[in-house]
């Protein structure tokens, strides 16, 4: 009898332990009900409510039936998404579906999008009030489809209760369908740029690694009905090109686009490029930039040897003035096609492309470096570059250094003018470098007429230049004061290509320049000295290749509260209500230091910087894949780069290139603006 007493007593315990056991399995488990050919149930990622816990992560899990499909949030030509409505839960605030990647089907001759076989639809809720228990009451909606459509719809439950917060039996399976949730695409280092045309809408990605099999859902303020696209791969896969034929007008002035790639998928916006009017608007823009760029900060340095030019010209003929002022826009024009060239090439080669990126690479820096020291020298006058013999009877006419001076001087001028961007110049530039070969020297050399101006106006109308007094002894305190403004541009590149390869690979650049000049002026006149200089100076353009890549200095511009460069994180700091100001900057931007120096580092800007604002920050002093993309997706090749993002403004308000107090200052309100958390269906 005892022994019978035991064994009831251990199945008794056995069975309370089962209970148990499967109580706590079923923690964050709704009940299946069974609906228009479907299966439904709500799940949650924990089995209870933590103390202090202000979110859950649940999920609509669905089960259809075989040869059935549910929609995406954007149906595609026809269809309805799943909708919920959340009267009636207990403590909660807000909650907002993660949608899944889509797949594309095709039912009744339609282009569709959505899901099959088992889906679960991730959804974010906010409680009303942290810790407490919830009780969630979903009263689901939905159109599923195959050779028919059928509604349906569920009335769904799930309650949590206080508790330790653990994973709960469905939290595996809510993670999985979180993975296809399209993360934002600068995270992966792809940037995308549209252009609506007479026949269609053409989408191109790209990206830092190459596409396999890509598919683009793109999505509008209002319904679109757009065909599947036409895909085409280029440059080792790494472009992609979505073209999707149409002959409805597109009205929408953003996209919201979404690449699926096997296992990636990402997503962002692009504004539309209207192409109708052909590449003429382009070329205008890139004209007005290149007339701009010759008043931004950061071509100052080129002034010098502008003023010098003209100068040197004064009491000349006609036809000397015309044949060497065209002569020097040659080489401005010259040089900007080469530059595009170049671009374009390293674009096919699968680079990181963008404007003034030369300005990265230390080979470049001290070659600039070198030669702007030299044009000191030669201001200075510790050298002169003699003309052939052969040349002797067009002395009178042609200028000692001939044609082949004037060209190398514009072209010097070209690659001193690129280390920063200016009004119309990103937009053309960003515009050439997502077209083909043609398109690029097109633009670039409608960029390089408008650098190129101020010459090409001088040979134009010699005549102005004779108001100027002939050479005398002003000329000799010009080239001086001149020479100065050169050296100190020499310093400058100097001071960023330490920033690059380190402190002691710049001194030795700086310390053999210094030493050519040296030579110049303690063996002025001599047959050797300008061939011992041009070698000390070739040796200093050599030296950072032979010293390697040093610590980077710390920039000037560094600041201990500024958060490390994360796309991903603007839209988490967004959501936190947090105002990011994003500024990409680089020790060779000089715009970018005009910027902090006039806007953001005084007044009223400074003092919300400060307490107010966070300010994200990231170096492109050398090359950055991350940032590269990042100034893509908005449409930017170059620098500077500032914008503002907020709860009101999550996809970000990009600034000007020249920043002004006001226009800083009505970012920051606009962002400030937080957009109410409603019921997303």
């Amino acid at each position: 009898m005892a022994a019978i007493r035991t064994c009831t007593l251990l199945l008794v315990c056995a069975a309370l332990t089962l209970a148990a056991t499967a109580a706590r399995a079923a923690a964050g488990l709704g009940e299946w009900i069974r609906a228009e050919r479907a299966d439904l149930r709500l799940v949650s990622a924990v089995d209870s409510i933590a103390e202090g816990r202000d979110t859950v992560l649940v999920g609509l899990h669905i089960r259809l039936d075989d040869g059935w499909k549910l929609y995406w949030r954007n149906p595609g030509t026809a269809g309805l998404p799943p909708e919920i409505a959340w009267e009636g839960s207990e403590n909660l605030a807000a909650a907002r579906i993660l949608w899944p990647a889509p797949q594309r089907f095709v039912l009744f001759g339609l282009q569709s999008f959505g899901y099959d076989g088992e889906i679960v639809l991730p959804i974010e809720t906010r409680l009303a009030e942290a810790g407490a228990p919830a009780v969630f009451r979903a009263d689901v909606s939905y159109l599923v489809c195959r050779e028919i459509c059928v509604p349906g719809g569920a009335v769904l439950a799930l309650s949590l209760d206080r508790g330790a917060g653990g994973a709960s039996a469905a939290a595996h399976l809510i993670s999985r369908f979180l993975g296809r949730v399209p993360a934002p695409a600068e995270t992966a280092s792809i940037a995308f740029t549209t252009e609506v045309g007479a026949r269609g809408l053409t989408v191109t990605a790209r990206s830092a690694m190459p596409f396999s099999a890509p598919d683009l859902f793109v999505e509008g303020s209002g319904p679109l009905d757009l065909p599947a696209p036409t895909v085409s791969l280029a440059e080792g896969g790494r472009v992609a090109r979505f073209y999707f034929a149409s002959a409805e007008p597109l009205e929408a002035e953003t996209l919201r686009l979404t690449l699926v790639d096997g296992g990636l998928a990402v997503e962002g916006t692009a504004a539309v490029a209207r192409g109708s009017a052909g590449v003429w608007p382009i070329l205008l823009i890139a004209l007005a930039g290149g007339l701009i760029l010759n008043l931004m900060p950061c071509v100052l340095p080129v002034l010098a040897m502008k003023v010098s030019g003209v100068a040197a010209l004064a009491g000349r003929h006609r036809g000397v003035v015309r044949a060497k002022l065209a002569a020097t826009a040659a080489g401005v024009v010259g040089a900007m096609l080469l530059l595009g060239a170049a671009l374009a090439l390293a674009r096919a080669a699968g680079g990181a492309v963008g404007w003034g990126v030369q300005f990265q690479e230390p080979l470049f820096l001290a070659f600039m470096a070198a030669v702007t020291a030299l044009f000191a020298y030669n201001l200075w006058g510790l050298f002169s570059v003699s003309s052939p013999a052969w040349a002797g009877a067009a002395a009178d006419w042609a200028p000692k250094r001939g044609v082949v001076g004037d060209l190398a001087t514009g072209a010097f001028a070209t690659l001193l003018s690129t280390p920063c961007s200016a009004p119309f110049v990103g937009t053309a530039a960003a515009w050439a470098l997502s077209r083909g070969p043609g398109e690029i020297f097109a633009v670039f050399a409608a960029l390089g007429l408008g650098l190129a101006a101020p010459w090409i106006l001088f040979a134009l109308a010699p005549a102005a230049i004779a108001w100027l007094p002939r050479p005398g002894a002003w000329m000799l305190r010009l080239r001086f004061v001149l020479g100065l403004l050169l050296a100190g541009t020499s310093v400058w590149l100097i001071s960023v290509l330490a920033a690059q390869v380190g402190i002691a690979a710049a001194l030795a650049v700086a310390v053999t320049l210094i030493v050519a000049g040296c030579v110049l002026a303690l063996a002025r006149g001599r047959r050797f000295a300008l061939p011992a200089a041009g070698a000390l100076a070739v040796g200093a353009v050599a030296l950072p290749l032979v010293s390697g890549v040093g610590p980077a200095t710390r920039a000037a511009y560094a600041d201990a509260t500024a958060l490390p460069f994360s796309p991903a994180d603007l839209v988490e700091h967004a959501k936190a209500g947090d105002i990011v100001l994003v500024d990409i900057t680089a020790d060779w931007c000089v715009t970018c230091q005009v910027n902090k120096a006039l806007v953001l580092n005084r007044g009223k800007v400074a003092e919300l910087l400060k307490h107010e604002v966070r300010v994200m920050r990231g170096d492109w002093t050398r090359p950055d894949p991350t940032i590269a993309a990042f100034l893509a997706a908005h449409g930017r090749v170059g620098i500077p780069f500032n914008a503002v993002y907020g709860p009101g403004a999550p996809q970000g308000i990009v600034l000007p290139e020249l920043l002004t107090e006001r226009a800083v200052l009505e970012a920051i309100a606009q962002a400030q603006r937080s957009t109410a958390v409603a019921n997303q269906r």
